[in-house]
């Protein structure tokens, strides 16, 4: 077995309590002014911007995932409500997408609202960054015409300045920045293993409601891209500070050119009840594992076509893996997916990843209920 664990890399004694508290007016709002602010009072959540799993508190992920579930059942019974009905959100997207985009479009248009949407990548449908305007700049002249803003842009770090920069006045929703943090799919992917497992939360209500609820450790095998992964850099990072009812270990399983990085590991590192470990055999990662998350080789990462074909196809999920993987194990992608799973593991009852889209629109728009003011 190639496994080596992780040692913790930070002196807890050191760790600053988190603070608590919603954004504040002035311009020196920085992200550690966030960490753990949004609650279970859904006040907390109102007018809030959204850019790292770092804002949501235990109890806020209760309530979101609650909301969730209340969208989800709303979605399915009635096909959507009113409650956003006169509300736009601004889809402003500088990176290809379809699944984030639509989610949440179809999680507005779902809840009565409706929205614009913003082409910023090369050849799209907005002239604003090929006449040389700053990103600041277009943001607070859509958000003159609409409610929210969702924002997905290559550079890391780039929505966290947008949104606390001091320059909106409206809430931003981070729709992937670079190879940082995507939290709403952390949050949807969360939400999935907690529907499907039955992962109880460590605080009040927080037992799982489930027929089938998960005891033990919760082994999660993060497989694939680590290094570009900006969806598994999230939810490390949510899974490890978040409190639950179980022993959180973290498998990273990747080539040792996309390993995970340094800064995502020591941030888990500050947390006693996560344990991480490293394989390169993906036969060995997936033993005894609750959930296997895999993620493509993301060519559009890569500096060369050379370096990408060196690590192309690296791990591929097929019936040959699943013939021996745990029975109640769950497979989950972000997507899209190329080759690294085969389309005849999409008929087994444990391939979850199209319910894991759609949960992603349940997920979204209990998002911006709370954002909103409307949960």
């Amino acid at each position: 077995i190639q496994q080596k664990p992780i040692l913790n890399l930070i002196d807890l004694n050191k760790l600053k309590p988190p603070k608590t508290g919603n954004m504040s007016s002035n311009n020196t709002t920085t992200l550690a002014d966030l960490t753990n602010s949004l609650t279970s009072d859904p006040k907390t959540w109102e007018n809030s911007p959204l850019i790292s799993v770092t804002q949501i508190s235990t109890s806020g992920l209760l309530v979101l995932f609650q909301t969730a579930q209340s969208m989800r059942s709303l979605v399915r019974t009635k096909g959507g409500d009113t409650r956003l009905q006169h509300r736009v959100l601004a889809s402003v997207f500088y990176e290809a997408s379809t699944r984030t985009s639509c989610s949440f479009q179809a999680a507005m248009m779902r809840l009565g609202g409706t929205f614009l949407h913003v082409d910023g990548g090369k050849g799209g449908n907005t002239s604003a960054s090929k006449k040389g305007e700053s990103l600041e700049d277009t943001i607070r002249c859509l958000e003159c015409y609409t409610d929210v803003t969702v924002l997905r842009h290559p550079t890391t770090g780039s929505v966290q300045r947008v949104a606390l920069g001091g320059g909106t006045v409206k809430p931003v929703i981070n729709a992937g920045d670079g190879v940082g943090e995507h939290p709403t799919q952390a949050l949807l992917d969360f939400f999935t293993i907690w529907d499907e497992l039955g992962v109880s939360l460590d605080v009040p209500d927080g037992d799982s409601k489930n027929e089938k609820t998960l005891t033990g450790q919760l082994v999660v095998v993060l497989l694939g891209d680590l290094k570009h992964g900006r969806t598994v850099h999230s939810l490390a990072k949510l899974l490890a500070r978040s409190s639950i009812k179980h022993e959180v270990v973290l498998r990273y399983c990747s080539p040792s050119s996309l390993e995970m990085p340094s800064r995502v590991k020591e941030y888990v590192a500050q947390f006693p009840n996560a344990k991480q470990e490293e394989y390169t055999d993906m036969k060995e990662a997936v033993k005894g594992a609750n959930v296997l998350y895999v993620t493509r080789v993301q060519k559009e990462r890569f500096e060369s076509a050379e370096d990408y074909e060196k690590v192309k196809g690296a791990y591929v999920v097929d019936n040959s893996l699943m013939v021996n993987a745990p029975p109640g194990m769950i497979i989950m992608h972000p997507l899209p997916r190329v080759d690294e799973i085969a389309t005849e593991v999409d008929s087994d009852s444990r391939a979850c990843y199209f319910r894991q889209m759609e949960n992603g629109m349940f997920v979204r728009m209990a998002i911006l209920a709370l954002i909103l003011g409307t949960p």
